[in-house]
């Protein structure tokens, strides 16, 4: 087997993606052009403008801003493909139009151009209303029109599928209300809602400003739950760009019990702790929380880095992954000042996990920038399964810098998928297509309908930058056969947006959680997400 080609990231970029996504307020001066940058232009260009080589041209000290000026400006507005140079490199790539308006850009512009060694004039309103009025869409409500979203899928036989509800945010997370009627549902900037299904009302629950440290840094918060006490968790990550290197700042909060006589107190610090940002833009942070059958709490918490390389930018640490990286913890909630016990290790982003009736621990895994399978993993105690050393079941390195196996390490593989979907077939494939990017999983007790009884469910969010080959953009069906270490994949609905994230609700219906309603990075970073829900159909009498 020869060593992967690099290729522009994927779908692996899942944190930085949710911390460009959180809300900003449209255009106040060219001082909010750095924070736009951060959350609109950072995931590719770096959060200091370096750029990632072979893939994404720098924006610091770049003579293409000076050089071609008219098609700088054009890029963010129409997309820009093709053979470009910068600093004496050439780059073949393709960038998406981006979902700022005139007044965001003149600020974006103003900051990149001013910044990182560059002295070129920022441009002011009317140059970006006329370049605009010379692109591909002359305005932006013409842009905004153009990424709309597509038409529901046809649901499997005997189902329906419908739009629970329109969201004005992107959801990264669901959860259990304790009072049986309410869904948790959690936006990427720590806001808490609560969801109604009897008649689909929305309502704040707690607002993330209220209960996150700001000075921090910018929250990106990927993970929420309810344990069996009625405490809510949620898990934040916050970019400390004040601290040398560059720190993630990791708290999880807490409330105390509820109960209708004394609903929930604000979320308040239960576990801090922080490692060093990650390199370009691979931090996939710690994210989603869940109680086991143990009772215990199980937290995700992704690599730093795409595939173990030390990176080179300044102010961000190169040494690789970190201890309390790339692993499975697992939290006592018990304990009022809880520590860290790593579960599993080798796991590079399993943003998602669940447990079937037998209590086994199944994880979805996203793989890297390299055109590995991404992985559905049988997650034990004690278990490596393989990051940064192996990916899915490949024999030979990802990268020049993929670091050697230490000896004696004993690497579990991923299922086998045998199809007939998901990229499997004979011989397997281990797990999925590459940059599918599974996200949620459930498991769907033996007494729902069919098809899906029986089963494990996983949401696919999809290629990052576009529909390549159809990839992902579904809901695939697993039923494993954990002794030949094998499992099925059927899709059974497709294509969807940018499905997040599964929840289960009495009467055998599944909630869906779209990020957002278009699928491409650009439509992705300004339309709102949704839920869905596909149910069984009445029987007929």
């Amino acid at each position: 087997m020869s060593t992967p080609r690099r290729r522009l990231p994927g779908s692996r970029l899942l944190l930085t993606l949710l911390l460009s996504l959180l809300p900003v307020t449209p255009g106040r001066s060219a001082t909010e052009g750095a924070e736009l940058y951060q959350r609109h232009c950072a995931l590719c260009h770096g959060h200091e403008g370096g750029g990632i080589p072979g893939a994404f041209p720098p924006l610091a000290g770049s003579d293409f801003i000076l050089n071609e000026r008219d098609k700088a400006l054009l890029a963010p507005l129409e997309g820009l493909s093709g053979k470009i140079q910068v600093n004496g490199r050439t780059y073949q790539g393709v960038m998406p139009p981006v979902m700022l308006d005139d007044d965001q850009l003149v600020a974006v512009f103003s900051h990149v151009f001013s910044s990182w060694g560059n002295t070129a004039k920022a441009p002011d309103r009317a140059e970006i209303a006329a370049v605009r009025g010379s692109s591909k869409y002359k305005n932006f409500a013409a842009l905004n029109t153009a990424l709309a979203s597509s038409p529901l899928p046809a649901p499997p036989p005997g189902w329906d599928l419908r739009v629970a509800v329109e969201l004005g945010f992107s959801p990264a997370r669901m959860a259990a209300h304790p009072d049986g009627e309410h869904v948790l549902v959690l936006a990427v900037n720590g806001d808490i809602w609560s969801w109604n299904p009897a008649d689909n009302a929305l309502a704040l629950v707690f607002g993330g400003a209220s209960y996150i440290d700001a000075s921090l840094g910018d929250a990106g918060v990927t993970g929420l739950t309810v344990d069996t006490r009625g405490r809510l968790y949620t898990v934040s990550n916050q970019q400390n760009v004040n601290t040398r290197p560059v720190r993630d700042e990791v708290t999880i909060f807490r409330t105390g019990s509820w109960s209708k006589d004394h609903p929930w107190d604000k979320p308040v610090p239960w576990l801090r702790t922080n490692y060093s940002f990650g390199v370009g833009p691979y931090n996939h942070g710690v994210s989603h929380i869940a109680q086991g059958p143990d009772g215990m709490l199980y937290v995700n918490s992704g690599s730093r880095t795409d595939g173990g390389e030390p990176g080179t930018q300044p102010n961000y640490a190169t040494t690789g992954e970190e201890p309390v990286t790339a692993c499975l913890w697992r939290l006592d909630p018990g304990s009022e000042t809880p520590s860290v016990e790593v579960f599993a290790r080798g796991l590079r982003n399993s943003y998602c996990f669940c447990w079937d009736p037998a209590g086994r621990l199944l994880a979805t895994e996203n793989g890297p920038d390299a055109d590995a399978a991404e992985e559905l993993n049988l997650v034990e105690q004690g278990h490596h399964y393989g990051f940064p050393f192996q990916f899915s079941d490949w024999t030979t390195n990802a990268y020049p810098h993929t670091p050697a196996t230490p000896p004696g390490l004993v690497i579990t593989k991923p299922l086998r998928n045998i199809g007939p979907d998901g990229g499997g077939g004979t011989g397997g494939l281990s797990t999925f297509d590459p940059h599918s990017c599974p996200l949620g999983i459930v498991w769907l007790e033996a007494d729902w309908p069919a098809p899906l009884g029986g089963s494990f469910v996983t949401a696919r969010f999809g290629n990052l930058l576009a529909r390549e080959k159809d990839v992902g953009f579904d809901l695939l069906q697993m039923r494993p056969d954990f002794k030949a270490m094998t499992t099925t994949a059927t899709q059974v609905l497709a294509p969807l947006a940018r499905p997040i994230d599964l929840f289960k609700l009495p009467g055998h219906r599944l909630v869906i959680a779209e990020f957002s309603h278009a699928t491409t990075l650009a439509a992705g970073m300004g339309t709102p997400g949704r839920l869905l829900i596909l149910s069984p159909k009445p029987e007929e009498k």
